[in-house]
């Protein structure tokens, strides 16, 4: 006899529709998959026939053929079992034929058959419903999850028995109630820790407002990575679009184990010992990378000259393009990169430059300099310097809270989304030149300032709209309709401090 199952694999960040056909013939017993699958579904022959027996199940003693179609795809992780269990229950009549037309399956079995949660339910959730599947079944921990997609019937079951019983007829569970959300942590990040960075807390703010790449130059101890952690704090929240993005990412990445949305924005730290392919994704089965993992979020290079030169290069394109497409074996997979970049460095290798206590040489300065290609810097919005802070600011009681400048965020990204309504994009850091062009009305002696810094070599192209975009933020933080010459200078004076002299022109 033969029975179809339909489950879904992983392909990238979206899912995939698998059919499971199991046959069973006379001969002389055994167990085979084809379909390409990898080691973890070649290994689910013996789990699937030690789960049934376990679970009361009868395992027919039979020649039994199980092929994952499409066969052209391959098929990778542990996440087939269930599907093939139901198929051989299918098979050998004991479960009803008609018992999965309306039902798709995804788990891992234990020995004991018991249902295991799998990387990547809340993709299987949307290919199931894109698929016109009335419901999924998925193991219990997984319910919730699988629930965030509109339209779809959810079964969170626990035990094989269980999926048997709703293959038959029975009613299935009610949804497990939702996990009680950590206590606020009064440890949070917050602004009010840094003292006396008036004028890097400015540039921070103006990052988080129109979600600009922002990097930060000075010597060792002066607040650097202290300051660039407590950006996230200033973000606004994020939408249900964003956070559903979010969550199947990080659930495909096996580091979303909870059964709601991710709320907070991310925050990727990465060490500077990571590969390119740790970095923007890559593999021979294709992962998303540290970039990825940071959609919609920050990404925070510490020590950004460290960081090994291919990995840096590698991210130029996905900053560009808010994408990175992964080719692997005529097979691509698309990640998603919209992220903000924070990057730290040290202005040399002792981290002193300009004082009299550094020694480094000029080749060890320029050694230094030349990490950081001016391509690279190029695409950073802002260089703010970050110099020692005075004695007196650093006895300060407290500095500006970071709720006092969310607000001001929050309000310069509303002014954004009512600008941008309709574009499919969100903030100024998005704008393509023709919306620059179309959306940034600038005053004369703004556009005449700018005119002028262009003509004596202090922007490339790329440079002169990224003034513009961080002009515009400047002026919705203002609550300007227009950007003004003001507007311009400011955002002139943030990328002209350069931080690396001479490294644009390595």
């Amino acid at each position: 006899m033969l029975a179809h199952v339909t489950t879904f694999t992983i392909d990238g960040l979206s899912s995939r529709r698998i059919t499971v056909e199991v046959d069973l013939r006379r001969g002389l017993p055994a167990f085979t998959i084809v379909g390409r699958g990898d080691a973890a579904v070649r290994e689910s022959r013996e789990r699937v026939q030690t789960a049934l027996v376990n679970a009361g199940f009868d395992f027919p003693q039979r020649r039994i053929t199980v092929n994952l179609a499409p066969a052209h795809l391959r098929k990778v992780g542990p996440g087939f079992d269930l599907a093939t269990a139901c198929g051989v229950l299918v098979a050998s009549g004991q479960l009803p034929p008609a018992a999965l037309e309306h039902w798709a399956v995804f788990a891992e079995l234990s020995l004991g058959g018991e249902l295991r949660h799998c990387r990547g339910v809340l993709s299987v959730a949307e290919g199931a419903r894109a698929a016109g599947i009335a419901g999924l079944i998925v193991p219990r921990e997984c319910a919730r999850e699988a629930a965030l997609v509109e339209g779809l019937e959810v079964a969170g079951v626990t035990r094989l028995q269980e999926v048997a019983a709703i293959l038959r007829g029975m009613p299935r569970p009610e949804l497990p109630p939702p996990a009680a959300g950590p206590p606020p942590d009064a440890d949070d990040p917050d602004l009010g820790d840094v003292r006396g960075h008036t004028g890097p807390i400015r540039a921070v703010t103006i990052a988080a407002a129109g979600a600009h790449n922002i990097l930060l130059s000075g010597p060792p101890g002066t607040g650097k990575t202290m300051l660039a952690r407590r950006a996230i704090s200033i973000l606004p929240p994020l939408t249900r679009d964003e956070a559903i993005a979010v969550t199947r990412i990080h659930s495909i990445a096996g580091r979303h184990v909870s059964d709601e949305l991710v709320r907070q924005r991310p925050f990727r730290a990465p060490h500077h010992s990571i590969s390119p392919a740790g970095l923007v994704g890559g593999g021979s089965l294709p992962q998303p990378g540290e970039a990825t993992l940071a959609h919609h979020g920050i990404l925070f290079l510490d020590e950004l000259s460290e960081f090994s030169r291919s990995a840096l290069e590698a991210l130029r394109q996905p900053l560009e393009d808010g994408a990175v497409a992964i080719v692997r074996g005529q097979h691509t997979v698309t990640f998603p990169t919209r992220f903000q970049l924070v990057a730290s460095t040290n202005p040399c290798p002792c981290g002193m430059a300009g004082d009299d206590r550094c020694r480094c040489s000029e080749a060890d300065v320029a050694r230094h300099r030349r990490k950081l290609s001016g391509p690279l810097l190029d695409r950073m919005d802002m260089l703010v310097n970050m110099p020692r802070p005075k004695a007196e600011d650093l006895e300060r009681s407290v500095g500006t809270r970071s709720q006092e400048v969310r607000g001001a965020v929050l309000a310069a990204r509303e002014r954004q989304a009512h600008r941008l309504a309709g574009t499919g994009l969100r903030t100024n850091a998005e704008l393509t030149p023709r919306l620059v062009r179309e959306l940034v009305r600038a005053d004369g002696s703004a556009i005449a300032l700018l005119r002028n810094s262009y003509a004596q070599g202090q922007l490339s192209a790329r440079g002169h709209g990224r003034i513009l975009r961080v002009a515009r933020t400047i002026a919705d933080l203002d609550g300007c309709a227009r950007v003004r010459e003001h507007h311009v200078r400011e955002a002139l004076g943030l990328r002209e401090e350069q931080v690396l002299e001479g490294a644009v022109a390595a």
